[in-house]
Formats: structure tokens, sequence, C-alpha cells
């Protein structure tokens, strides 16, 4: 029979950090609501698998990995085994320039998960599927993936909820760049009334959200992704607009789930690599000036490190995308780092059924994955937000064009291999 386990961390700084959302480089002033790692332990037979849930708009990918062959280590399985999903919030600090942090983060992680473990008892699950009203898509398509995938865990003795793991599609920036203060954003808001509503611990997870902004918003500004279209709602109260948004999209299919007993449990990974090209100076020129004229982006650092790559003879780069799948009797968690674009997870879903989702933020975060359609359109989502970023994802461009359609047939094959 399947054993579920679960712990969580308190992963709040206590000193001001920058935060990482909107290359904002201005301290934290204080704490809307506590930032927090939730970590999930999950056996049947051979198989072991780790799901945790990180406020965070997504480690660096060598901290993710390091911190997954820790987690294997603590738990005697292998990293491949080891999935972290990450809300992306935009009001958690940098922890690639915040080493102390990123350390206490591992070992209170660490801490869950030996937590967990001590937590471990008979299981069942099942699956549901809710429909919620979040999300907007924030580059003027049609395309919007509102299905809430759920997986209820109860006691296997007493039918007592032990969890629920909820995914869900919407960006994770109701606060925008004024916002000086830690917080889940409107996840964490959705996880407390959800928890409260039935009464067990619940995990949220990311789904196909780089084109996808939250409906409701709290800001004094006009950011880009919340424009007067009328498709957006702007609220002091939007983190709990946002939270209830969810609840009633959700709370049928919950109380409606039966979970059963586990037949098939299993986490694996497939790989593939997936290519960006260098531009030339003047391509290189030209997205700089749109940047800046734009969206006010200071494309100085980004443009020394195309002449680097150009002086080197460099002109392309690869990402090794890491793909993977968590797959529980029916229904599949799919996860991948990048800031893919709904229509791919409307795709796998057209492709595979209703139960298969795709998500990003998985294992760390590498940057926007756009569409064909949406890439030949360009914005901050395709070239600018490079300009900032291109750092932590190594590589100076999105990558290519096709690289939407490889990821997708990545998911089929995986899915098929399993």
């Amino acid at each position: 029979m399947l054993k579920f386990g679960y712990a969580s961390a308190d992963i709040t700084p206590i000193r001001p950090m920058a935060l990482m959302g909107f290359a904002n480089p201005k301290l934290a002033q204080g704490v809307e609501s506590p930032l927090t790692a939730q970590v999930s332990l999950w056996e049947k037979e051979n198989a072991r698998c780790i799901l945790a849930c990180v406020d965070h708009i997504g480690f660096a990918m060598e901290h993710a990995r390091a911190l997954r062959q820790k987690l294997a280590a603590e738990w005697e399985t292998s990293p491949e085994q080891v999935m972290l999903c990450f809300s992306h919030t935009h009001a958690a600090p940098n922890d690639s320039i915040e080493a102390d942090y990123a350390r206490e983060v591992d070992g209170q992680m660490l801490q869950a998960a030996r937590q967990a473990r001590e937590n471990m008892r008979p299981a069942l699950a099942g699956w549901g599927c809710g429909r919620v009203e979040i999300g907007v898509n924030r580059r003027f398509g049609e395309a919007l993936d509102d299905r809430a995938g759920l997986i209820k865990v109860t006691d296997a003795e007493t039918g007592a909820p032990l969890g629920a793991i909820l995914r869900l599609t919407a960006h994770g920036n109701s606060l925008k760049s004024d916002n000086r203060r830690y917080s889940p954003d409107w996840l964490g808001a959705a996880r407390r009334l959800l928890t409260k509503e039935w009464g067990c611990p619940v995990l949220l997870t990311q789904g196909a959200s780089g084109n996808v902004a939250p409906r409701y918003f709290a800001s004094h500004i006009d950011p880009p992704d919340a424009d007067d279209s009328g498709r957006y709602v702007r609220t002091e109260a939007a983190l709990e607009e946002m939270a209830r948004a969810v609840l009633r999209g959700t709370d049928a299919a919950f109380r409606g789930t039966r979970p059963r007993e586990v037949t098939y449990l299993s986490m694996k990974t497939v790989a593939g690599s997936l290519w960006a090209d260098v531009p030339g100076r003047e391509r290189a020129l030209e997205i700089a000036r749109e940047a800046k004229e734009k969206a006010g982006i200071d494309g100085t650092r980004w443009l020394a490190e195309v002449d680097r790559l150009q002086k080197a003879g460099i002109a392309c780069q690869r990402e090794q995308v890491e793909m993977q799948f968590f797959r529980l009797n029916e229904g599949v968690l799919i996860g991948v780092p990048n800031e893919t674009m709904c229509e791919m997870a409307l795709e796998v879903e057209k492709q595979v059924g209703e139960k298969a989702f795709l998500g990003g933020y998985t294992n760390g975060c590498s940057g926007y994955l756009p569409t064909a359609r949406e890439y030949d359109r360009g914005g901050y989502e395709v070239f600018w937000s490079m300009l900032e970023y291109f750092s932590y994802f190594g590589r100076v461009m999105p990558l290519r064009r096709e690289s939407a359609e490889k990821l997708v047939q990545m998911a089929l094959r995986g899915l098929s291999e399993a």
C-alpha cells in the first residue's frame, strides 16, 4: 500500500534582502505573509518519491540540482525521484546572491523531509479536476488552461484527509514591482484558505503560466501585464480574491474525489537538448533599443556578453532540458524548469487526456519558452527578459522558434515510455 508523509518549514528571511522578481534591487521591508517550503514523501514497493513545493520564483539550476541530491541522500533514493515545484512568487529573495539564505533553506527542507518521514502512514489517493477563473493570457491570445488538477490523499484506515496537491495556472505576481514585502503572493492566500476549508495541508504547483497573468492584482502602478483591457481587476484584496476564486473552482472536485488504492506510482525524467542562437551585433542592438524604449530595461551587460560570445566564435548555446514525470494511477504531473506558455500544456492535454498536466518552474527556473507564434511577436517574454536574467539562464537569447513543439514531443515520448 502507498505510504504518505508530509511536513513543512517556514523559510521567511530574518533580514532584508532584495526581492528576486521584476529585477528589483531594493530591499524587502517586512512580511506580507510567511514563505513556506512543503515536503511530501511517497512510497510504494520500490518507488520512493519526494514532491516539494517552495515559495520562490525558482532556484538557480545549480542550486536546485544540489538540493535534489541532498534530499535524495536523506531518503536513500536518486535525485531523479525528487521533484521541486516552485510557486514563482516574485516576492522572495535571490538565492543566487544570498548564499546564506540558500543554505538555510536547504537545511530547513532537509529537516522537513526527516519530519515527513516520521509522519508517514498508509494512504489512499485519487485524482480530481476543477475549473478556475484566475488567469488572463497577457499576450492577448485566447488560450487559457483553466484546469485545476487535484490529488487528494487520505488515511487508509480512518479516511481522514492527509493532504492535497493542486496544480493551477497563473503567474505568482498579483503583487507587482511596487511591492516591498516578502510574500508567497496569491498562492499563499489560496493555500491558507484551502487548508482551512479542507482540513489538511494543501500543496500548490504551477502550470504552464509563462503567458498567464493573475486576473486580480494589487498595485499603485500600471504594470504592463495588467493593462486597461477590462480583463484584469485592480484591488487591494487581490490575494484574497484569487484565493476565493480557487476555492470556488476546486471545492466540489475535492469533496467529490474518492481516493482509492494506488496501483501505480513512479517518478522519472527524460532529457533533451534545445538550442538558442547568439544574435549578430546589429540584431543585438535592435533588441536592446526596443527593450529600453518599451520596458525601460538597460541592456548594457547583455550586449557585453553578446560581444564576448561573438569574439569567442560561439554562434549558439545549448540548454539541456530535464523533464520530470510524477505519475500516480491514471494521472501525471509533468514539470520542466522553463516558463512554458499555456498552449503547450493544452496540446499535451489534447494528445493524452485531461489528467496530464504540463507545468513549468520545476527543479529550477530557466527562462521563458514561447510558442512559435509568440516567438515571432517578440516582446518581454521572448527577448527583453533575457537582458535582465541571461546570467542565470546560461544563454543570451530565447530557445529557438521550434523549441515549444520539441518540448511537447518530449513530453509525449516520456509518457509513452512510462
